[in-house]
C-alpha cells in the first residue's frame, strides 16, 4: 500500500473531524476545494486556507510566497466551477478572482487575523491572487 501524502492526510483529518484540522498551523482554517485540471481534465481535491468575509469563502494563491502562482491557480482560472467542503457542509461554487481593490481589502483582513501571511507577500514580487468562492 502506498504511503499517504501530507496533503492526503490533511484531507482525511478534515473529513474525519468535521472540517477541523490542526496542521500545518494551529490557527489553520481550511476548506477542501475540488476542481478540474486545466490540461489533464482530472478532478483533484485541495486543502486551502480560507477566510470567510460577508458570507463568502475566500481562498489565497500564496504558494508560500513562491515567485509563481501555485498550479491550482491556473486550474481555477481555466475551470472556475468547483465543489467546496466547508466544515461539514458541501456546496457547488464558482471561483471569481477579485479585482485589485477587493483583493487588497480581503488580503488585509487575512493578514490582520493571521499575521504569518504577511511573510508570503514579502517573499515574492507577485501580487498574491485572492478568489471568492461564490455559491451557485
Amino acid at each position: 500500500m502506498a504511503e499517504q501524502t501530507f496533503q492526503e492526510s490533511i484531507i482525511d483529518e478534515f473529513r474525519a473531524n468535521g472540517g477541523v484540522v490542526t496542521r500545518p498551523y494551529p490557527d489553520s482554517t481550511l476548506v477542501l476545494v475540488t476542481l478540474q485540471g486545466a490540461r489533464s481534465g482530472r478532478r483533484m481535491t485541495l486543502p486551502l486556507e480560507y477566510l470567510e468575509r460577508d458570507g463568502v469563502v475566500h481562498v489565497f494563491a500564496t504558494a508560500g510566497g513562491a515567485p509563481r502562482n501555485p498550479a491550482w491557480y491556473h486550474n481555477l482560472v481555466a475551470n472556475p466551477e468547483v465543489t467546496v467542503e466547508y466544515g461539514t457542509e458541501t456546496f457547488k461554487a464558482v471561483a471569481r478572482e477579485l479585482s485589485p481593490d477587493q483583493r487588497d481589502r480581503v488580503w488585509q483582513a487575512l493578514v490582520d487575523r493571521k499575521p504569518r501571511f504577511a511573510e508570503y507577500e514579502h517573499k515574492t514580487d507577485r501580487v498574491i491572487p485572492v478568489f471568492a468562492l461564490e455559491r451557485v
